[in-house]
């Protein structure tokens, strides 16, 4: 579904990490030239919340400082985080074929937040989610359970994806990827970036 006007949906993406540190791999697919949104770039997996992401029975997958950093700055009202995990657990699934094989309370990591700017034909109140690959069954060679709704899935070293044609914001969240696998998270002890685009002049926060 398309949200209404210049309305801005909630949505979430999952960053999925073969490994870490320097040789980490992310996982990365193409959206359709014929896509409404970001046409042929290379994206994470992810997408809109969906109605039935709201009765999704899920344990809690985060800390609790995830929790509380899922719930500043609410825009359009407030959302559960456990809606969101839903939302980007179920895109992951239909994207990529990989489901979430042991749950666990850190199993995720809420690590980036992106309001789509204005003038958009779609538009979004991301929340990128950071996982690792080895929490998740499925084919991670060929992805033959994938829905097809990204082509070209595959695991890139963090700097070979920097080099794909990418919406800026993708960019800009595997720029924070690589200095918090390179140098550490001593950055997401400042908080969670946040691309704030929901008023009538952008602002970068931490939540």
């Amino acid at each position: 579904m398309t949200p209404p006007d210049d309305s801005i949906a909630p949505a979430a993406s999952m960053i999925v990490l073969q490994g870490w540190g320097e040789g980490a791999k992310v996982l990365m697919g193409q959206r359709a030239a014929g896509a409404a949104f970001m046409p042929s770039k290379f994206v994470f997996p992810g997408g809109r919340v969906d109605a039935g992401d709201h009765g999704a029975d899920l344990p809690d997958l985060l800390a609790p400082a995830c929790h509380t950093s899922l719930q500043r700055h609410p825009v359009g009202g407030p959302i559960s985080p456990r809606i969101l995990v839903a939302a980007g657990l179920r895109e992951l699934a239909e994207e990529t074929g990989l489901t979430l094989l042991q749950p666990r309370a850190d199993a995720l990591r809420f690590f980036f937040r992106a309001i789509t700017p204005p003038g958009r034909p779609r538009r979004f109140d991301a929340r990128f989610f950071l996982a690792r690959a080895q929490d998740f069954v499925g084919d991670h060679a060929g992805f033959s359970a994938a829905s097809g709704e990204l082509s070209h899935l595959q695991w890139l070293d963090v700097a070979a994806a920097r080099s794909l044609d990418l919406p800026f914001i993708t960019r800009v969240i595997l720029a924070e990827l690589q200095a918090s696998l390179t140098e550490g998270d001593g950055a997401a002890a400042g908080g969670v970036p946040f691309f704030d685009n929901s008023g009538p002049q952008p602002a970068f926060l931490r939540l």
